[in-house]
């Protein structure tokens, strides 16, 4: 029984430490939280007669916030209930680690080159149903790794232990892998960050999602600045009865 309730305050410990960099869980009746809910509801309607199992978050350049949206899309759709893993495949600049509090010893890159099994790679969360896979070491060849058998196989599995699987790619004007994922993945979020983004780069990564036949889901327009009047509509339809 001790044991039992020592591992309850460890769980909540590391949740409290998760909340701080997680708005769904540290505010979650909060504008920024409702928006995270309202996206999921989007995707699922976006392919009402397709059984969405992988979503690839990316953004046109770096800073634009993709890593902390993909982080807080799989909270929201692990509070609905559904089994989730989120993929750290940004091997290049990895940031998953940090935002969940794991090792990233092993990871991605190990199970795609077969130096790890998938089951000992990926990570539990404080978060009831929700499950990370950190990126691993710095692979010298990440783009190869992505487009392998290997992950067509480690995709097959996934499918079959999760209901969603959210991916965290490197941004599309960088390098080629989101590009890569884009084309294995059920549909695409594009992150726009409304101060750093330009709109020839954001033109520039919906061309390289079309010519990669990827499906896209919509555009999360990022640190976007709400008119004060509908900030009043949601801190009122916030608070409870």
């Amino acid at each position: 029984m001790l044991g039992l309730k020592n591992k309850s305050k460890k769980r909540k410990s590391k949740l409290a430490t998760m909340g701080r960099r997680l708005i769904t869980i540290s505010d979650s009746r909060s504008i920024i939280a409702e928006q995270f809910r309202t996206i999921r509801t989007n995707i699922k309607f976006s392919v009402p007669d397709t059984q969405l199992k992988t979503i690839l978050v990316t953004s046109s350049t770096p800073g634009e916030g993709k890593s902390t949206n993909a982080a807080n899309l799989g909270v929201v759709f692990a509070q609905e209930g559904k089994k989730v893993l989120i993929v750290d495949a940004d091997m290049r600049k990895p940031t998953l680690h940090h935002t969940f509090g794991i090792f990233n010893t092993v990871g991605l890159s190990t199970v795609l080159s077969k130096q790890d099994e998938f089951n000992s790679a990926i990570q539990e969360t404080p978060i009831v149903g929700l499950f990370v896979l950190p990126s691993g070491p710095f692979p010298p060849n990440p783009a190869e790794l992505l487009s392998s058998k290997s992950f067509d196989a480690f995709l097959k599995e996934m499918k079959k232990d999760y209901d969603i699987i959210i991916f965290d790619a490197p941004p599309l004007l960088s390098v080629s892998d989101a590009q890569v994922l884009s084309n294995q993945c059920d549909g695409t979020l594009l992150i726009i960050h409304s101060a750093v983004a330009e709109k020839e780069d954001v033109l520039k990564a919906q061309s390289i999602l079309t010519s990669s036949q990827a499906k896209v889901l919509g555009v999360v327009l990022n640190n976007y600045k709400m008119p004060k009047n509908r900030k009043y509509y949601y801190q009122y339809y916030g608070k409870e009865e």
